[in-house]
């Protein structure tokens, strides 16, 4: 079994694990099966477990997102509702590179639907992102681009950013460096922020899709 540690939300964007070299795609797939087999949060998952992600050596590409809703966790298909449609519009792609493992890796902060509260679906669960997310993280060491979408992905990608509004942060995306872009989360549920915003879909989705095809055009030629 890999050994986990626990390691600061700074140093999980793309470094890797000192303790823990990910290197083949045997490797890949033991950690992988780790996952799939958690239990930790079994006790307070009402729908039960189901972790849902899509990881590839060679993906170039993070998608990390919040927690499946129930839809996603009954199909297993990351990103099959609504949110999933828009992101792959905001990142003018189809679900053939999407679903992609080698071009796309997609990463929820919490693999497993949590539950429904009285205002929408719980938050991730607290334990996953510490126990997992670094050593998933080194498994892809080629990772160009990581959307942070939705509060908890932008505090933990972005660190510097915590404690501040999703729509300051998301206004200063051209300040955050080229390697993460902060994004609401594509949820229909967002649809008033995003009408309150026109500027994201005026200046965000246009560059968002100008970098996803510049770095999938160069995968396809390197």
């Amino acid at each position: 079994m890999l050994r986990r540690r626990s390691v600061p939300p700074e140093q999980q964007v793309f470094s890797l694990c000192k303790d823990v070299e990910v290197t083949s795609s045997t490797q890949i797939t033991k950690l992988l099966h780790e996952v799939r087999a958690c239990t930790q949060c079994a006790a307070h998952l009402t729908e039960g477990v189901r972790p849902i992600l899509q990881v590839g050596r060679n993906a170039r590409i993070l998608v990390a997102g919040q927690a499946p809703g129930r839809k996603v966790h009954a199909s297993g298909v990351p990103f099959d509702d609504a949110s999933g449609a828009r992101l792959r519009t905001w990142m003018g792609i189809g679900s053939d590179l999407f679903y992609d493992a080698s071009k796309v890796a997609i990463l929820p902060m919490g693999f497993c639907y949590p539950g429904t509260g009285n205002s929408g679906d719980l938050p991730p669960r607290r334990e996953c992102a510490p126990l997992w997310r670094a050593h998933l993280l080194a498994a892809m060491p080629h990772i160009e681009l990581v959307l942070a979408m939705g509060q908890y992905a932008i505090d933990w990608h972005l660190p510097k950013c915590a404690g501040a509004t999703l729509t300051k942060t998301t206004r200063n995306w051209r300040d955050l460096g080229p390697q993460v872009l902060p994004l609401p989360h594509p949820s229909p549920r967002n649809n008033i922020w995003l009408k309150a915003n026109p500027w994201f879909a005026l200046e965000v989705v246009p560059f968002l899709q100008t970098r996803v095809s510049a770095i999938l055009s160069q995968q396809r030629t390197a």
